[in-house]
């Protein structure tokens, strides 16, 4: 049997608005068009895997209950809409510990790969930073930057696809 294809989502900024290290679940809200696009995107086939770095947790700047009580609030208000992730994966780590999983490594997809028999060739990694495209690319994903603040010039790896939103994201994804 041939291998599963995803789409790799990180969560601020991507599925929803980034508030900055989100504590309480009545800061998670959808950004405009996720559901949408996510929807058609299960219905042609993909795997959903949310990779995120929350290094609030190992700042300090958020407890550990209140990262699981935001994760919760976001996969309720995608069930709320028949939307199930496959997977998430998440690095609790700040930047100092140097650890293995934190993007911009790629390991969290890789991890996601081998646990879901995904083809990492034949998927996609969504994120709205510089460490999203760059873990996707080291992972061999084919990768889409969302949003408005991306600044071109020397940023290296350059992301396959750059989409402000997701309504210009989803045709791309459908159509590779």
């Amino acid at each position: 049997m041939d291998k599963l294809k995803a789409v790799f989502l990180d969560r601020d900024g991507t599925i929803i608005y980034d508030v900055g290290y989100p504590k309480d679940p009545k800061q998670v809200q959808l950004l405009p068009g996720v559901v949408e696009a996510l929807t058609k995107i299960k219905g042609y086939g993909f795997q959903l895997v949310m990779v995120s770095n929350q290094s609030g947790v190992g700042r300090g700047r958020i407890s550990s209950e209140e990262a699981e009580s935001v994760h919760h609030q976001v996969l309720a208000d995608l069930d709320r809409h028949g939307i199930k992730l496959d997977a998430f994966y998440y690095c609790f780590h700040s930047p100092e510990e140097r650890c293995s999983c934190r993007k911009p490594s790629p390991e969290m997809l890789v991890r996601a790969a081998k646990e879901l028999d995904i083809n990492l060739v034949r998927s996609f990694m969504v994120g709205d930073k510089q460490i999203d495209i760059e873990a996707g690319k080291r992972a061999g994903c084919k990768t889409i930057f969302m949003g408005n603040n991306f600044v071109s010039g020397n940023l290296v790896p350059m992301p396959d696809f750059i989409a402000s939103n997701w309504s210009e994201a989803l045709p791309y994804i459908l159509d590779k």
